[in-house]
């Protein structure tokens, strides 16, 4: 590292330092021509090859030229100088000290040197060199169908989608379909798609249904569909379906009622108790309105569970709700808002945070800056 660090500072050294003496070189040079000027002057004038008027008028511009080669300031030398030493003292002194004190501060000087394959072997919490462990050993043994289907969700929530496209794939043919897999390869095809449940998305959620004919993520997913395809009421009958067979404390019926209002139905009732869900009251004032007013109720709820969360943050099941609700109503920016403050009462490195920065990528919300 020293041999290093001073080959760098000679490279970036050598120029200042050569620049400064070729300049005075070409001064001294230049000033030489123009002495040899003059004496060749003199021997024109002797010669008779020029009358005196044209060697005094010669004479005066030479020594024009001579003074203003060779006049040098003082105080511009000095200035010259000390921006030399500048330079100098920063490359040589500032950078290798400012070097070896970051070094000293974030580095590890006391750790031995360890080759990747050493840190495969024992790779500890680092989930980069455990994905790179996971990916070597399925190079070597690709039927491998359980190291698939745990690396799926790994690249899930990494944003690889193509890679956990593949994954998903492979561990449903080596270890068959399951409602698990087959929702994760669903959610990976509509993130790659951008949010839109596709018609090969779709085939795969219904055969996870057939799978698990209650599977609320897959019935929710459907209805998505749907009501992307514009097939408003069969949105709203699947959404009032998925509502109704859902317990009242479920953490997706929130989410599920907005999709109901948005197609033009009612919220179901759901327990009163739970922050930002509809009171009875509410769902009867709801069947009067009009889509507008309907969606204004909707805002009201979320904004009054907004209030909520912010006078009592330790409420996980609350901030995901409040991230979906912002989602589905397209206002991003809030909903990376309601990201961050949860994030700030359940960090990134806790499993609450992890569920959080998950369903930021599954809904399409920047959550760059907010992970460890």
């Amino acid at each position: 590292m020293a041999i290093m660090t001073a080959a760098v500072a000679a490279l970036l050294l050598y120029p200042l330092l050569r620049g400064a003496k070729a300049a005075d070189d070409g001064r001294a040079g230049e000033a030489a021509v123009y002495r040899d000027q003059l004496r060749e002057l003199d021997r024109d004038l002797s010669g008779g090859l020029i009358t005196a008027e044209e060697a005094e008028y010669a004479r005066a511009e030479i020594g024009r030229r001579l003074i203003a080669v060779s006049a040098v300031e003082p105080k511009e030398q000095h200035k010259a100088a000390g921006q030399h030493r500048f330079s100098e003292a920063f490359v040589l002194l500032l950078l290798p000290a400012l070097g070896l004190s970051l070094y000293i501060a974030m580095g590890r000087p006391d750790l031995p040197s360890q080759p990747l394959e050493a840190r495969l072997e024992n790779p500890g919490n680092d989930m980069t060199v455990l994905v790179a462990k996971a990916e070597r050993h399925l190079a070597q043994n690709p039927d491998d169908g359980k190291g698939w289907d745990v690396l799926a969700p790994i690249y899930f929530n990494t944003m690889r989608m193509a890679d956990a496209e593949n994954a998903y794939r492979n561990a449903i043919r080596l270890l068959g379909p399951s409602p698990i897999r087959l929702d994760g390869l669903a959610e990976t095809l509509m993130a790659g798609a951008n949010g839109v449940v596709t018609d090969d998305a779709r085939k795969v959620l219904e055969q996870s249904l057939t799978l698990e004919p209650n599977n609320p993520r897959a019935k929710f997913y459907v209805a998505l569909s749907m009501e992307q395809a514009g097939r408003a009421a069969d949105a709203k009958a699947a959404f009032e379906a998925l509502a109704k067979e859902s317990p009242d404390d479920a953490p997706w019926l929130p989410l599920v009622n907005e999709h109901i209002a948005k197609n033009g139905g009612a919220p179901a009732v759901a327990d009163d108790k739970a922050p930002g869900n509809p009171t009875e009251d509410d769902v009867a004032a709801a069947r009067d309105m009009s889509s507008g007013d309907r969606q204004q109720m909707i805002r009201g709820m979320i904004e009054s569970l907004d209030a909520k969360l912010s006078a009592d943050p330790n409420n996980f099941e609350g901030w995901m709700r409040l991230v979906r609700s912002y989602a589905v109503l397209n206002d991003k920016d809030r909903a990376s808002q309601a990201l961050k403050r949860g994030l700030a009462a359940f960090p990134a490195a806790s499993e609450q945070g992890k569920q959080l920065i998950a369903l930021a990528h599954e809904l399409g919300i920047a959550a760059e800056g907010m992970t460890e």
